[in-house]
């Protein structure tokens, strides 16, 4: 038989939070600056990690990154398909990266060939609110298709990050959203978050998005 200990009284997100730092202590170990990026399905994270990673080449990073998701290996393809080291974590009914997975990744990771480690959370905005990993910064992105009270429901998700994109601003007016509306709404729960407004399939917003996230 089996034996099983269970430590009721270890909080699952306080001992999450001491991995979340040694995390960054490692990181911090090897230069590393890491960028967590949390949003829906389909809001465009993985897209930001494809037209961010040529931009940040071209001004002399090195970078990796780390997709996570419940099943498959569509999103790491597509990054990995553009050389850069990548690793794929697959977290099975959970909805949300933790650090541990995390940790297990890094030690994966040539972590000296790396400047910036890009971050793909699960597509989910409630669980990873929680569940920090170590990142230097926290990226939140969503799309006008999501509808613009989607700001609005998630509050928590804004509030713990420190850059908010609105992706797909070209559809707004075909979905009946009010980019306005997502803006203000972003400021009201975090007034400190930094804005903007992106057409990612045509790379509007990149480059602003670059300059954020280095400095």
């Amino acid at each position: 038989m089996h034996k099983i200990e269970v430590n009721v009284g270890v909080s699952v997100t306080e001992a999450n939070r001491r991995q979340a730092e040694e995390n960054r202590e490692h990181l911090d170990e090897h230069g590393i600056r890491s960028i967590d990026i949390l949003g829906a399905v389909g809001s465009g994270k993985t897209m930001l990690i494809e037209k961010l990673t040529p931009v940040l080449k071209a001004r002399g990073y090195k970078v990796g990154a780390i997709v996570g998701d419940c099943y498959g290996d569509d999103d790491y393809k597509r990054i990995h398909a553009l050389d850069i080291p990548t690793q794929n974590l697959n977290t099975g009914t959970e909805c949300h990266l933790d650090a541990h997975m995390v940790h297990h990744a890094l030690h994966k990771l040539p972590l000296d060939d790396i400047d910036v480690l890009l971050v793909e959370n699960v597509g989910n905005m409630v669980c990873p609110t929680d569940f920090p990993v170590g990142s230097h910064k926290r990226v939140v992105i969503v799309s006008v298709t999501e509808g613009d009270d989607v700001v609005n429901k998630h509050p928590a998700m804004f509030r713990e990050c420190e850059i908010g994109i609105i992706n797909k601003v070209d559809l707004a007016e075909a979905v009946g959203a009010s980019v306005e509306r997502m803006e203000r709404d972003m400021r009201r729960h975090n007034s400190n978050i930094r804005i903007i407004k992106a057409n990612l399939k045509k790379g509007v917003g990149i480059e602003e998005l670059a300059d954020m996230l280095i400095t």
